[in-house]
């Protein structure tokens, strides 16, 4: 059956502005009747495309620390994942497989060519998935801090909510008290007000539970997720935090062993690496996207 998700501009513009990061200009589009929130540097169209999908349980304000690092070197589009960030969703959307079917259409319709995709914690998998069965519509990437592994290794809160009996136990927790314990390292209620207020207020209102389906289809889809890998041959790079106890390294150990052109780096951060050593980080994606990709050869070095 073919899928056709039509892509009408719909854009809202706001902007937060502190002190210690880069301005992002959050837009929404509208795709196959899911609004989606997202930025764009709106690069010369000529140069390198990269495409960063949120983490959970933040935004596309996650990569405020490397924005302007990364768009030194190229156009970047980042996106809140469908039913992640201040994006809508839709119940069917909200697993690995069907988020990187998604991917591949959204690449299209935006007309993105094959973007270096960066895809922390949850977009690890959409982001596999995707290369997985649409391997033309991806340069690289840039994955880590997904739990992907099998058997499942996760730890504290994200552990709980994959193996709660159901989502209605889900439901029951307090997402605004809970995610706002869980994003504090990330950004402070008192140091990054408003970006904290952005992940919290992304999840409240039953949002949370809704996005709690995504990592509940680990157990069943991380097996078929595993016979993928070794066929991926784009080129990877893994980056995450080496003390993370939400995704232990195990996870990323994992994706190297597997993945036949892949190299790691472990980053001195937890969870959040992407903030809490946004440094390393923003360095090591524009090294990749300007040339380092080519390190493993094979195709791909011709892009």
């Amino acid at each position: 059956m073919t899928v056709v998700i039509s892509c009408v501009l719909n854009a809202e513009e706001t902007t937060m502005n502190a002190a210690g990061y880069s301005p992002i200009s959050p837009l929404f589009r509208v795709c196959d009747g899911v609004r989606i929130r997202f930025a764009d540097n709106k690069a010369d169209s000529s140069a390198v495309t990269v495409l960063m999908l949120s983490p959970w349980p933040e935004s596309l304000w996650a990569f405020r620390r490397i924005w302007d690092r990364v768009s030194g070197a190229a156009r970047v589009v980042a996106i809140d994942l469908p039913g992640f960030g201040h994006s809508d969703g839709r119940p069917e959307l909200i697993a690995p497989d069907a988020m990187g079917t998604f991917l591949a259409r959204l690449i299209e319709e935006w007309d993105l060519g094959a973007p270096h995709v960066v895809g922390p914690d949850v977009g690890t998998a959409a982001a596999l998935f995707l290369t997985a069965n649409a391997p033309d519509r991806v340069t690289s990437l840039t994955i880590g801090g997904g739990a992907v592994r099998v058997p499942i290794d996760a730890g504290g809160a994200l552990k709980d909510v994959i193996e709660a009996p159901s989502l209605d136990v889900v439901r029951q927790l307090d997402a605004r008290t809970n995610i706002g314990f869980a994003v504090e390292p990330a950004a402070g209620a008192d140091s990054e007000p408003d970006v904290h207020e952005d992940y919290v207020s992304a999840y409240d209102l039953g949002r949370f539970a809704e996005s709690a389906r995504f990592v509940r289809h680990y157990p069943e889809q991380n097996p078929v997720l595993r016979d993928l890998l070794p066929s991926i041959t784009t080129p990877a790079q893994i980056i995450a935090g080496r003390e993370d106890d939400l995704v232990p390294w195990s996870n990323n150990e994992y994706l190297a062993d597997l993945l036949p052109n892949s190299e790691s780096h472990p980053l001195d951060a937890g969870h959040f690496a992407w903030e809490q050593a946004s440094d390393e980080y923003g360095r090591l994606i524009v090294d990749w996207v300007t040339g380092g990709f080519k390190r493993l050869g094979g195709a791909f070095a011709e892009r």
